[in-house]
């Protein structure tokens, strides 16, 4: 009986192959959500079609209905990566251990180099939650709500320990996200007031220092 060779086995040399499949297919569909974020946003998810997101990323609406079979299922895509960027950012708030001006500051700089660096994501969200959170809100419910009641209890113990200055910490948060992610949400507006294209870095930087300035006077404790 001869030999069989390696390759001979059944599955053996297809495995790089379907791993190589499952590398590239992961990210076509990531790269076809980072077109649809834009359309979204652009557009609203009413105006948006799949064959205007094809067109957008170069691909045939069959093609892409290969790999989201519905807007709903590509829309759901697109808002899933906008919360993980979102609420990665928002997991260092909860620090209990180091100093509130120091986590409230870097929290700020964070909110605000994502309304810098996703604008487009930032504003699909944004139009989510106008329109009422009717196609996303019950992952909002299980994922923002129990990481922002979590952050509240970290406020309420600095409150407690001596450390911040008494003060709603639910509305502090609220106003900080209407702060910072309106400098993506706003922009057009915010550059037309300014006469220009569009906002600068140095813009954020200047928004940057005003907010954090706000904050830290509301959280500082009054003079003895």
């Amino acid at each position: 009986m001869p030999a069989v060779k390696p390759n001979a086995i059944p599955g053996l040399a297809a495995a790089p192959k379907v791993k190589r499949r499952v590398i590239n297919r992961d990210k076509l569909e990531t790269d076809i959500a980072a077109v649809a974020v834009r359309v979204f946003a652009e557009c609203g998810y009413e105006g948006t079609s799949i064959a205007a997101i094809a067109d957008a990323a170069g691909l045939s609406k069959q093609n892409l209905m290969y790999y989201y079979p519905t807007k709903q299922a590509l829309y759901q895509r697109v808002l899933d990566d906008v919360l993980d960027d979102w609420l990665a950012r928002m997991e260092s708030l909860a620090d209990e251990e180091h100093d509130p001006h120091d986590v409230l500051r870097t929290y700020i700089q964070a909110k605000l180099r994502f309304s810098r660096e996703q604008p487009w994501a930032s504003k699909v969200y944004a139009m989510e939650i106008i329109s009422g959170a009717q196609l996303y809100g019950e992952q909002i419910k299980n994922r923002v709500v129990p990481l922002l009641r979590k952050d509240i209890d970290v406020f309420e113990r600095w409150i407690a320990a001596g450390r911040i200055a008494p003060l709603n910490a639910t509305h502090l948060l609220f106003m900080i996200w209407a702060m910072t992610q309106s400098y993506a949400d706003f922009s057009a507006q915010m550059a037309l007031v300014l006469e220009r294209k569009q906002l600068t870095r140095q813009d954020y930087d200047d928004g940057e220092e005003t907010i954090v300035r706000m904050v830290m006077a509301a959280i500082s404790l009054p003079a003895p």
